[in-house]
Parts: C-alpha cells; structure tokens; sequence
C-alpha cells in the first residue's frame, strides 16, 4: 500500500491548490461550496459536468471565476436551434498567400479550443451539433471535414441545462449523457447566501481573482489522482452500488425491479473510483473509503438511471432510489460478502 509520506508532497501540493481555488472563488461566488466542490473533483478526476439549474443562479460566473483562478482560456457557447457544428468546431477558410498570390485553406479555430467550455443551454441544439462537442469530450479531439484536430489539454466541459422551458428542446440521449462523470445539481441559495449576494452585486465591489495553477500542474495532479492506490473492497463496494441499478442483475432488490427501467453502466463505476480517489486526495488523505464513494454516489449516477412509466408516474426522483440502494448496501468488507443478496450479484 501505498505510505503518505511518499505521496506527501503530492498531497500537500493538490490540498493547499484546492484551499487556495475555494478562496479566490469565494471572493465572487457565494456559497455553493458542494457545486464547487464536485467540478473540482471532475477536473482532476479529467471528467466533464453537466449542471442543471435555473437561469440565475450564477453558473456561468461560477465557471469563467474558475477558469480564471485556474488560469486557464474559457470559452462560452451558447447552444441555440440553428448553431451548426462548424459553428463550435471551426472551419476551414480559403486564403490568399500574399508571396506567391496562390489561395490555400486555412484551419480557422472555434470556441472549443478553449481549456474550459461552457455549453450553455445544450438541450437547446439539434443533435448534429451535440454529437460535435459529445466526439470532443470524447476523443479530445474535432473532426472538420477529414481533419482531426487535437484540442488543448487540459479541455473541460461543463454543459448547463434549464430544468423548466423543456418545450421545444432536443434532450441528450442517455448513451450521451454517460459521457458526464456528474451531473451537478444548482440549487437556489440560502436567506444568508441570498443577502450576501445582494449585499455584494450592488455596491461597488471589485474583485481581484489570481491565478492558483498552471496548466502544466493540472496536467500533473490528474496525474497524481490516478496514482493513488484503491482496495479491492472499496471496488467491490462500487460494483455493488451501480449492479443493483440493472433490472436484469440477479439480486436485485424488487423496487429496483419496479422503478428503474434501465441502469447504470461500466462508466458509472470508473467514475466512482477516479472521483473517490480525487475526493481522498483534496481532503489530504491516500486511502479511498466507502464514504468518498457514498459522497459522490448521487452525482455519478442520477443521470444514467433511467425511471419506470411507474415510478415517473408516482413522482419518484433517481436520487431517493439512490439514497434507498446506499442503505441497503453494508460498507464493512465481511458484511458484504457475507450477504446472500449480494454473493449472487458478485457470482453473476
């Protein structure tokens, strides 16, 4: 196992950048520290969000002030029903060569070579154009005409959707919404956070964010995340979670059987492990336990179940049916094992 004195520098180095990050944000956003959090998490763990909440709750500052104190390019594009996927990706560009007066093309760059990209309102777009940005988070990389481009390391996506006004959208399809390690939920503020907010953004405060990282030491700490080591149990522990979400799984609790339709993939649990390990580290620690997986079990995983007709119809939301298959699910290595239930999900 691996000691915490040889990764301590490591350690010291990604805590002190995440106290650093919480209090230069903390100058222009207030509260939201769960928010902030999680796409920290992401970031390290070289994963990309999707964050649904109403119009002005500060998403967009919340991700220039990050990529700011990150010191990083940002990009900003708004999905809208006529964007086109060259509109993101780029195009290319015919140009006349002064010298020899020949005409030649030219790549010209879109909003996606940027470092950190807000797809504001990405419901909003036709699928062609999703599936542009959905192939970059992907691949890391836009395909214009027979051209691959490599985009710029290290490249973030953080998509926003509006929880109301569904009419006249195009929903992302499950298939593309597992490309999302999470899926953030925004929520309003609290009285005292409200005040605050009010209190700052009419007066004439100005504020003074500094960068914390380079890219290079982004780069380097996505590095570390993966180094460190997990146990054989805490990945048992995974597995069991994101298995009793599939219907057809042996084991499988009856109300799964009754209210989910379809449920979590593979992806589901290496995103668990990666942001357990991410989480570990942000709070100086080397050893992943089963509580960095319950922490991060909801963000992981409310948007890759998919409900029964029944359970739409009785208003039940992924995250209680999530919070119903955590308790259930024993943290001790001995219990786990020992459990009939789960030896059949560990034989299947």
């Amino acid at each position: 196992d691996c000691t915490a004195a040889a990764f301590g520098d490591k350690i010291d180095k990604l805590r002190t950048a995440h106290r650093k990050i919480m209090d230069q944000l903390a100058q222009v956003i207030v509260g939201q520290t769960h928010v902030i959090d999680e796409l920290l998490i992401s970031l390290f763990s070289r994963g990309h969000c999707l964050l649904e909440g109403v119009p002005g709750l500060a998403k967009t500052l919340m991700i220039s002030t990050l990529s700011r104190t990150l010191n990083l390019s940002f990009s900003r594009i708004q999905f809208t029903p006529d964007l086109m996927p060259a509109d993101i990706t780029g195009t290319d560009v015919i140009e006349e060569n002064r010298s020899t007066g020949s005409r030649e093309f030219r790549f010209l760059e879109g909003p996606l070579f940027g470092n950190v990209i807000l797809a504001d309102e990405i419901n909003r777009t036709p699928p062609k154009t999703q599936a542009a940005l959905l192939e970059a988070m992907q691949e890391r990389q836009a395909t214009v005409g027979r051209v691959r481009h490599k985009l710029p390391d290290p490249f973030f996506v953080l998509a926003t959707q509006n929880p109301i006004e569904q009419e006249g959208t195009y929903p992302l399809p499950e298939a593309q919404q597992d490309r999302f390690m999470f899926k953030v939920f925004v929520e309003y503020p609290s009285f005292d956070e409200e005040f605050e907010v009010a209190r700052r953004t009419t007066t004439t405060m100005v504020d003074s964010v500094e960068p914390v990282l380079t890219a290079a030491e982004i780069l380097d700490l996505q590095q570390i995340v993966r180094e460190v080591p997990v146990s054989d149990h805490v990945i048992r522990y995974c597995l069991s979670l994101v298995r009793q979400t599939r219907v057809r799984e042996p084991g499988v609790p009856d109300f799964v059987r009754e209210q989910i339709g379809w449920g979590a993939g593979p992806r589901a649990v290496q995103f668990m492990i990666l942001g357990a390990k991410a989480r570990c580290l942000l709070q100086g620690r080397t050893h992943v336990t089963c509580k960095d997986v319950q922490a991060l079990a909801k963000p992981v995983l409310r948007h890759r179940l998919v409900l029964s007709f029944t359970a739409e119809s009785e208003g039940v939301t992924p995250d209680a049916l999530i919070d119903e298959i955590l308790s259930i699910t024993p943290t001790r290595e001995d219990e786990l094992t020992a459990d009939p239930r789960f030896k059949k999900i560990f034989a299947s």
